[in-house]
């Protein structure tokens, strides 16, 4: 392979976000294994590649070994392509020479010599001359052989020939049980495609770069999607590489004793936990600072796992805040999450795009327990969050996390202990006056800048968010169990009706 200073260009897959896992895509004239189990992708991976260069005007060609060309015509028609200007040899049953499909003799693993079908192969590699070739697949060349030294020596023979016609060449594969016949050793990469189902929901598919000469990777696995339009590769986010420079000013919420109670707004950059358990106004919390930060003409985001947009719509409404100028003016993303269709890795592709292309400063993920059921375990998703966090944190991100605790009253548990990740942490509790269900807010953590350490009551009626006084006439509020210590000043009076 050449050397970085000599390096030719890269080919791009067509494939979007897999040149970014190779970093730039595949070495031209090399042989690239795409190896997976049946259903991971493999066919719809080199038809996407075959397109990519017939969209620039090269030419293409599908040598099909398991598939005839009406599957194959089938196959990218679900994707909304077609076959043209690819190329197809077929070498599968002999049955397929009925419909005169065939552009090329038709042969049948099962009663040929390996030597034939390498023989009708080269010839159809010679007269098509592509600059992208594509062969589906190996087995049946592995199988034909019979012979794992023959195999071998006949698939460095095709990786030559390749090279000698300056072609770029995919061979998808299943993993082999013998290694001696994988053919690993030979190839310049192998792509590992791999899929699981979960309890729940869609599958969940993975990609992985096992090797790759020459060059360096993103190394792991990396979700992707397959959905009408090919395959989308989201590649693992890794925040170190990641920084833009930003202004640290303090980001008010519009409610003066809130922003007294935070030390003057929550600094950008940071990520915040807000906790509590149903009703207590977490996710109205969050909706406040994303409508003061539209009106300063700022871009928020919110992605929502537990609420439909409707109905987060018809809440803030409820509050005086009306979203409907601000989604219609692109200031304010909404966007529900359904978790059983996405994958931790795409949803991390989503915040990724809202930020760097609508410049987005003000972000809340509604809820963390709904983003907890994206997650195969808590060690990946404690992982995949504290990236994500710090890669938000790097480009001056204010980021909302709601986090529900199970039980109304008291200290409820949480679905995850997420609190070590976050910069600030809002507790939000019930507590009972006046024979009355109230509602209080404190600080409990704010690592860059000082806070109030008081208890004060948050009130969420009357079409807006009100936050009193200290609640000093009262203690053992966040246990949800206070105890009267005079009178009842400090509270909020109801609201006018």
């Amino acid at each position: 392979m050449a050397s970085p200073s000599s390096s030719p260009p890269r080919i791009p897959t067509g494939v979007p976000g897999l040149d970014e896992i190779l970093r730039g895509g595949l070495w031209p004239k090399g042989m690239y294994l795409i190896e997976g189990d049946s259903g991971t992708g493999k066919t719809t991976l080199a038809l996407q590649f075959l397109q990519e260069g017939v969209r620039r005007g090269e030419p293409a060609l599908f040598i099909s070994l398991g598939e005839t060309t009406t599957e194959l015509r089938e196959s990218a028609a679900s994707h909304g392509w077609t076959l043209d200007g690819i190329e197809v040899c077929e070498l599968v049953a002999a049955g397929a020479a009925l419909s005169g499909e065939a552009r090329y003799t038709i042969f049948e693993p099962a009663e040929v010599e390996l030597g034939a079908t390498l023989k009708q192969l080269v010839a159809a590699i010679e007269r098509v001359q592509p600059a992208r070739l594509v062969i589906d697949s190996l087995v049946e060349l592995r199988l034909l052989a019979n012979d794992p030294l023959r195999y071998r020596r006949d698939l460095l023979a095709l990786k030559q020939l390749v090279a000698r016609r300056n072609a770029t060449c995919l061979v998808a594969d299943i993993p082999a049980t013998d290694q001696a016949s994988d053919g690993h050793t030979l190839v310049h990469g192998i792509v590992r495609l791999q899929h699981s189902p979960p309890e729940y929901g869609e599958d969940r598919r993975r990609l992985r770069v096992l090797k790759f000469r020459g060059a360096r990777v993103r190394g792991g696995w990396h979700d992707f999607s397959i959905r009408t339009g090919g395959i989308e590769a989201y590649p693992r986010l890794v925040a170190a590489e990641h920084h833009t420079p930003f202004v640290a000013e303090p980001v008010a919420s519009g409610i003066p004793a809130l922003d007294r109670l935070v030390g003057g707004g929550l600094p950008p950059g940071t990520s915040t936990l807000l906790i509590g358990p149903a009703g207590a106004g977490k996710s109205a919390l969050a909706t406040q600072y994303v409508v003061a930060a539209a009106a300063r003409g700022l871009a928020a985001a919110v992605f929502t796992f537990d609420e439909g947009a409707a109905s987060v719509c018809r809440r803030a409404q409820t509050l005086g805040a009306d979203l409907t100028p601000h989604l219609a003016a692109g200031r304010i993303l909404l966007q529900q999450v359904d978790p059983a269709e996405l994958s931790p890795g795409e949803f991390a592709h989503l915040v990724r795009r809202a930020v760097e292309e609508r410049q987005v400063k003000v972000l809340v993920v509604d809820s963390l327990n709904g983003y907890t059921h994206a997650m195969a375990d808590e060690r990946t998703m404690i992982a995949q969050l504290h990236e994500l966090l710090s890669y938000l944190n790097q480009q001056g991100v204010l980021t909302f996390l709601i986090v529900g605790q199970a039980g109304s009253v008291g200290a409820g548990t949480t679905p995850v202990n997420a609190s070590y990740l976050a910069d600030n942490v809002l507790l939000l509790r019930f507590f009972e006056a006046r024979g009355q269900v109230h509602r209080a807010i404190s600080v409990l953590k704010m690592r860059a800048a000082p806070h109030e350490t008081t208890i004060r009551e948050l009130r969420l009626d009357g079409g807006q968010i009100q936050v009193g006084e200290p609640l000093a006439q009262f203690q053992g509020v966040l246990t949800g169990t206070p105890q009267y210590l005079g009178g009842t000043e400090s509270l909020i009076p109801p609201a006018e009706p």
